[in-house]
């Protein structure tokens, strides 16, 4: 696995943030982007998954599609981006960037209301 400091990580993180077009940016609403080394065991069974699958990022919230208008007085969503997942996948620096660049984006896109597969567009697209 390659080795990485998490204030670096965190700058990774931020950079892939900053790459976010301004329009999707001014529009982002409640939510709090966090850093976990690993998803827990709790996130995992959430979602089914197994051991085997490495877990990049996770979106936990309220899309903004299904937002009301009694919606408010909530905590923020929040999305989560799991380190050990990605350094464990990635063959060099410049793939953990890539990576992390993509999950960043793949996650505020189900902010925003996309379902896996439109996530997984918006990801590559960009």
């Amino acid at each position: 696995m390659l080795k990485i400091s998490q204030a670096d990580f965190g700058e990774l993180v931020n950079a892939g943030i900053a790459q976010i077009p301004e329009r999707f940016l001014r529009r982002l609403e409640n939510v709090a982007i966090v850093i976990l080394v690993e998803p827990t065991a709790r996130q995992l069974k959430k979602l089914c998954l197994g051991s085997e699958y490495e877990l990049f990022g996770l979106y936990e919230g309220v899309p903004q599609t299904r937002r009301g208008p009694g919606y408010g007085q909530v905590l923020p969503d929040k999305i989560t981006i799991f380190k050990n997942p990605i350094l464990r996948s990635a063959r060099n620096q410049a793939q953990i960037k890539e990576i992390v660049r993509e999950t960043v984006w793949h996650e505020i896109a189900h902010h925003f209301g996309s379902d896996e597969r439109g996530a997984g567009k918006a990801a590559k697209k960009r």
